[in-house]
């Protein structure tokens, strides 16, 4: 059992005063992410045909690291890679960008499975990820119960290897006119090693209560190929379950376990008169999410939810999932005359398929009682699933003009893309009320009822978008920025989005900048397509209960309009200080209107909606909810970072502070016209905490780096502001209040050589651990809620690092 928690905070902040962060973030300015090294024959094409610098700017080349006209937060991997103490990339950015969101989840189905990337407080489908600058697909998955990012789909970060990322770039503004759907809150681009030479890690890391192992080994290797350079990444990350439950609770709150099997590769050659480029991964994931327990013997569960002859003392179902994720892209860049083209086509898929595992139908056990069996039913059950596709083509041209002012760049492009979204019936015993509705058992898989064959969906839309970029350099001073975009989608119309920013030097230090734009996000296929049925009892009644896909005859007789694209309009305004080389200081304060938002609406039945209600009995139908474009939000906010570099004794320091603060309100709640006066249905206390506090209000990393000769050392302090999430039993009942909480991680890391790292080192080592709440009142039925913060407490680790 580690004994780490037990370490006074005064001993462990005396072991060291300084710490790792500001190597993750040198500076938060937009650096040049140009490839590293590549071959001589690769090299002498590089002034033909040059790659966009820098995410939010399309100009190519001569991108400056400190006149920006938006924010944008530059994150090295190497440190994260080979000495971090997380081991998953949405992991990483949870504790390196204070405006990066991301809740690991416990007691929320399938949510507990996938890892989604948020920033500023927003929904997880409000912020677009770009791999090498383009479209990655997001989950099948829609989080539904139980889930910080409640109706909203979004894009697992934990399938892309730490190893295989050269760095992250996260830009802090509205950026639909730009890069299309989706991008509100912000981009994230994640940009792929292809560097020559190879390199490889080894992690092991434990929680202080002595369960959730982690075990990973990751191994990089760029290759020369044709000229040009491969970079192949191949990874295996076994993540253990943890468990917090007090003794005595048959619950299993804590990390879910996974498995995942990830191999990527990335690389650009010289072909004709430009640059082939490509870049594909896969990742296999088999994870196992625990859920609510079912009593035994005296409880209530048997008959209903339980069989004696099958688990006497309880049992607590599984819900496994297998998910299978694919992503690859492949283009070509040349130069026509002063032009820089690039055609490019990226593909992606994403599967999540259910197994529930130590679980029953207890319809089936009934029955078999009944009929004079011993009562049981199988114990395992394919549960169906879902998939995403999503297929990309692009066609970008660019031409910087030195003599228009101070220099012009000019961008215009096409984008073509297709869509599909599946859902797949489970198995019959997944969902099947065998024993007659109203009898004894309960219908379905318990923890898990399977998908039916009426929930089966192949639904397909496709879009178009043309885009005109403009980036100017009026004056050595004053760089200017215009972007527009027109984008038509086959099922709900067209928008048209625009995007104005500019950037004043003051001085050689201080840099005035600011943006004004207009957003959208397109209703996902998930959201408007995802079908969900299963028995419940309804005022004594066995009625379906149904998450209603948008267009179909439940949601049509609810009187639920076709979804349309969310609307948003942002602005910001900040500054840059560079007083010396060695430091920077950004402030940048933010407002994001969003119209018309997404949401996924409460129950509708007889007791809330008496005229509603009726209507859904005739088609037998107990409750139902919908996915709904009602809801207006405001947010706002400030994000601050500084940082620097300096000699102290005979060794660097290098130190960096980041804080967000926000704020989002639910500025109007706009219900359907057949939906006017039940708006708390609509809408519920419970569901506007979620969209409000999903995520702290403000949060904050402090970090130190300290290296003198073969060691480095380094400490992080995070700080997670307050939140307040709402209960089951809602008003009078008092919302769940949880206190600001402040972490620390500790590492140590030795060089034995300059190719050959050891670390050790802590997170969250004083074990600090969320607001105490009433069980009664919580989604997951612990004691606290799944928040950002995390409720596992303290861990270990170690890593060892190797370049050849």
């Amino acid at each position: 059992m580690l004994t780490l928690k037990r370490l006074p905070q005064s001993v462990l902040l005396a072991l060291y005063g300084g710490a790792a962060f500001a190597a993750l973030i040198p500076a938060a300015h937009a650096q040049d992410t140009a490839s590293t090294t590549p071959t001589a024959p690769v090299a002498a094409q590089a002034e033909a045909v040059q790659s966009v610098s820098i995410v939010g700017s399309r100009r190519v080349g001569n991108a400056s690291s400190t006149d920006t006209a938006v924010p944008v937060d530059f994150i090295p991997m190497t440190k994260a890679t080979e000495q971090g103490g997380q081991f998953d990339l949405a992991q990483v950015l949870n504790n390196v960008s204070p405006s990066f969101n991301s809740t690991r989840q416990t007691g929320a189905d399938g949510a507990d499975l996938v890892d989604s990337a948020a920033l500023r407080g927003l929904g997880s489908d409000q912020t677009l990820v770009l791999v090498n600058g383009k479209r990655r697909h997001t989950t099948a998955l829609v989080n539904l119960f139980g889930a910080r990012n409640r109706g909203n789909t979004g894009t697992d970060m934990n399938a892309l290897p730490l190893m295989a990322i050269r760095n992250v770039q996260v830009l802090r503004d509205g950026a639909a006119a730009q890069y299309g759907s989706d991008a509100i809150a912000g981009v994230i681009n994640i940009e792929l090693k292809k560097s020559l030479g190879c390199e490889s890690v080894l992690g092991y890391g434990q929680y202080s209560e002595g369960d959730g192992e982690n075990w990973l080994a990751s191994a990089y290797c760029g290759v020369a190929v044709a000229g040009g350079v491969l970079g192949i990444t191949g990874e295996y990350y076994d993540r253990g379950r943890s468990n917090r439950a007090e003794e005595g609770n048959p619950r299993i709150i804590g990390d879910t376990k996974a498995q995942n099997k990830t191999l990527y590769v990335n690389g650009e050659f010289p072909a004709g008169p430009g640059k082939l480029y490509l870049a594909a991964g896969v990742q296999t994931r088999d994870a196992s999410s625990a859920a609510f327990a079912r009593g035994g013997l005296g409880s209530d569960d048997i008959p209903s939810r339980n069989s004696a002859a099958m688990y006497p003392d309880g049992f607590v179902p599984f819900i496994n999932g297998d998910v299978d994720d694919r992503w690859g892209t492949v283009g070509y860049r040349w130069r026509v005359g002063e032009w820089n083209a690039d055609l490019s086509q990226t593909y992606g898929y994403n599967r999540l398929m259910y197994n529930i595992a130590n679980t029953l139908n207890a319809s089936i056990a009934n029955l078999d009682l009944t009929g004079g069996g011993r009562g049981v039913s199988a114990s395992a059950f394919d549960a169906g699933g879902f998939s995403f596709r999503q297929a990309t083509t692009n066609v970008d041209v660019s031409r910087f003009y030195g003599g228009v002012m101070n220099g012009m760049n000019v961008a215009f492009g096409l984008e073509h893309r297709r869509e599909n979204y599946k859902i797949f019936a489970g198995e019959t015993g997944s969902w099947i009320d065998a024993d007659g509705v109203g009898e004894g058992g309960n219908a379905g898989s318990q923890g898990f009822p399977g998908f039916q064959p009426g929930d089966e969906t192949d639904a397909d839309r496709h879009s178009s978008a043309g885009y005109v970029d403009i980036e100017t350099d009026v004056t050595d001073r004053f760089k200017l920025q215009a972007a527009l975009r027109h984008e038509r989608y086959s099922d709900f119309g067209s928008t048209t989005t625009g995007k104005l920013a500019g950037a004043y030097r003051i001085n050689p230090q201080v840099l005035l900048r600011g943006s004004v734009s207009t957003g959208f996000r397109a209703p996902s296929l998930q959201q408007a397509y995802f079908s969900s049925t299963f028995t419940d009892f309804v005022s004594g009644q066995p009625l379906d209960v149904v998450l209603a896909p948008n267009g179909g005859p439940v949601a049509n007789a609810a009187g639920i309009p076709q979804l349309k694209d969310e609307q948003s309009k942002s602005y910001t305004l900040g500054l840059t200080w560079s007083p010396t080389q060695a430091t920077s200081v950004t402030a940048d304060l933010y407002r994001i209107n969003i119209d018309d938002r997404i949401v996924l609406s409460g129950r509708f039945d007889a007791d809330n909606y008496p005229a509603l209600g009726a209507t859904l009995q005739q088609l037998g139908v107990g409750q139902a909810q919908f996915f709904v474009n009602s809801v207006d939000t405001k947010t706002q906010g400030l994000d601050v970072t500084v940082s620097n570099r300096m000699d102290l004794g005979p060794g660097k320091l290098n130190t960096f502070l980041a804080l967000n603060f926000s704020k989002t309100e639910v500025t109007g709640v706009h219900a359907p016209s057949a939906l006017i006066g039940f708006e708390d249905v609509l809408l519920s206390e419970r569901e506007r905490l979620f969209i409000e506090e999903g995520a702290p209000r403000r949060k904050a990393t402090l970090g130190f780096e300290y290296a003198l000769g073969k060691l480095e050392t380094s400490l992080r302090v995070v700080h997670f502001g307050p939140q307040t999430l709402g209960t089951f039993s809602g008003p009078p009942v008092a919302n769940q209040y949880y206190e600001a909480k402040t972490s620390a991680d500790l590492s140590f890391t030795w060089a034995f050589t300059n190719k050959t790292k050891f670390t050790v080192g802590g997170t969250n080592i004083f074990n600090v651990k969320p607001t105490v709440q009433d069980a009664n009142e919580t989604d997951n039925g612990f004691k606290y809620e799944s928040v950002q913060f995390g409720l596992n407490g303290a861990a270990l680790f170690a890593r060892l690092s190797h370049r050849f």
